[in-house]
């Protein structure tokens, strides 16, 4: 209520919040102030209930905390900053320092320095964390690495560990990205690896390390050999990259291109060569009913697979490509019905690669045991083609099979290693492997690949504690241990066929019985 009377001489109230002013008459009642109150626009929308209550992680409800704890606000925003990959200059900025004031109005702003210290204390206290991790992990540790130079021409050595952890689930960690001063030469990678590796004390512990093809990473290789206590004196110590090498191979066989293929290169340039003809595709994409939303791609020189993926678009496309033939008369590159088969015939020889490619660039799973099945389709698909009646195919599985020899011999053993334990395979999928790529020699070869598959196996079983004379004599005996379960498992197969034989003949002839069951009711009824 307020003194001051309005024109007519009647009583007024005013609202605490915003100052709006109502007549307050007994004879006028309540209602115009109760109106207001819910559409006030000073009012301030927050219950002290829910204030002093939050929920926990299991979702029970409990008291909020009554001080704003400044360290973990600190923490949170340095992690923020980390994470999304912010300026240390985001703690600076004024819109931000007034959602911090906003929020808390007791909250202390830092400087861009101390968030920089607080992120330096994080980093220090996640490198602790993981190298006891790395400690506690039971067996050896695989490292990859790759280089990089960015925009300033500054090179950079990245180092990531994968191990199996003490609860037997798959790590995977970055353990450095670091700059690398120039010369890049193999001496010079090898001290900065070596390096690296002290530097978490895991020298002595390194199963193998993945690198791409480039020539200088082999020559670090043979110096690190030298300084880390490896498995088999090294012969497994070098994985090379399966799908660089993949990459290698199909750009040999893409060196020398069909006409068909730059045909349809020109088809794209020319579709997307002005909005005009963007338009004009796309209403023939419409007039034939084909989706617009896919679009036409065009290929780059250094990634084979974006010519595969030219190529798919404009087989999906080619109704609509053959329909701007007729209606456009400066459209003059559309292959014939000739180019058409032979483009299918590419395209499908290349899809083979594309999916072997998609499958070794998984990260949420293991993919070693997939390396061995997929490399060997690669293998066959060359083989098949090196005899094919079209000449462009021949030309191009040959060159591809030529860059496939170099690189077979050096890491097929340790990929059919890796498949041997994978119970979905086991050694008789290497068996008949080896039977189609070395046909004559294939019992040579399965002799040699047994030899350092039982070597590797007797080194890491020595290696392994035991108080058992009988362990001792399972690693003797192992490849004829290894050779009668084979047997053994070709039995179980072989029974469990006959038992599925069996029981399709069962299940026909209980089918055949309900059939005439069933006829004989309908004819009778």
């Amino acid at each position: 209520m307020i003194d001051e009377l309005d024109s007519l001489g009647r009583m007024q109230s005013k609202c605490m919040k915003c100052d709006a002013k109502y007549i307050a008459e007994s004879s006028h009642g309540t209602g115009n102030m109760l109106r207001h109150i819910r559409s006030c626009k000073g009012k301030v929308y927050r219950d002290i209930g829910q204030m002093i209550l939050q929920s926990n992680a299991s979702g029970a409800v409990e008291n909020r905390p009554s001080t704003f704890k400044f360290d973990e606000f600190r923490e949170i925003l340095a992690l923020a900053i980390a994470r999304h990959n912010l300026p240390l200059q985001f703690v600076e900025y004024e819109g931000i320092r007034a959602v911090f004031s906003y929020l808390c109005p007791e909250v202390k702003h830092v400087s861009r320095r101390t968030i920089k210290n607080d992120i330096m204390k994080i980093h220090a206290k996640e490198k602790t964390k993981l190298d006891e991790l790395l400690k506690r992990a039971p067996g050896r540790i695989a490292i990859t690495s790759d280089c990089w130079s960015s925009i300033t021409t500054d090179g950079y050595i990245s180092l990531t560990a994968h191990f199996i952890e003490k609860n037997w689930r798959l790590g995977k960690k970055v353990l450095a990205f670091s700059f690398i001063p120039p010369p890049h030469t193999g001496a010079a990678l090898a001290e900065k690896m070596t390096c690296l590796l002290k530097q978490w004390g895991i020298e002595k512990r390194i199963a193998s390390i993945t690198l791409d093809n480039a020539s200088s990473n082999d020559s670090m290789v043979e110096t690190l050999k030298y300084d880390l206590d490896l498995v088999s004196n090294g012969d497994y110590f070098h994985v090379r990259c399966c799908a660089h090498i993949l990459n290698l191979i199909v750009q040999e066989g893409l060196k020398e291109i069909d006409d068909a293929v730059l045909k349809v290169r020109e088809c794209v340039k020319y579709c997307k060569g002005s909005q005009g003809r963007k338009q004009k595709f796309l209403q023939c994409v419409q007039h034939v009913s084909l989706e617009s939303s896919r679009g036409l791609r065009q290929d780059v020189p250094t990634r084979w697979n974006s010519t595969y993926m030219m190529l798919d678009s404009a087989l999906f496309y080619k109704k609509a490509l053959l329909h701007m033939k007729a209606t456009d008369a400066n459209f003059v590159h559309c292959p014939n019905s000739d180019e058409w088969n032979r483009i299918e015939k590419i395209c499908k020889f290349l899809s083979v690669f594309h999916e072997v490619t998609l499958a070794f660039s998984g990260t949420k799973y293991p993919t070693s045991n997939l390396y061995f099945p997929n490399v060997l389709k690669v293998r066959l698909l060359l083989k098949e083609h090196m005899g094919s009646a079209d000449r462009f195919l021949k030309t191009m599985a040959t060159k591809m099979n030529e860059k496939f020899e170099k690189y077979w011999s050096d890491f097929s053993t340790i990929m059919a290693i890796a498949v041997v334990f994978d119970p979905r395979y086991k050694l008789q999928v290497v068996e008949w492997a080896y039977k189609k790529v070395y046909e004559q020699s294939a019992d040579f070869e399965l002799e040699l690949f047994k030899n350092k598959l039982f070597s590797l196996y007797n080194e890491y079983a020595s290696s392994t504690p035991t108080s058992t004379t009988k362990h001792d004599e399972n690693v003797r005996n192992a490849p004829a241990i290894v050779d009668q379960a084979s047997d053994s498992y070709m039995e179980v197969i072989y029974t469990l066929k006959v038992l599925f034989f069996q029981f399709n003949i069962i299940k026909c002839y209980c089918l055949f019985k309900l059939f005439t069951f069933f006829s004989l009711l309908f004819f009778f009824f």
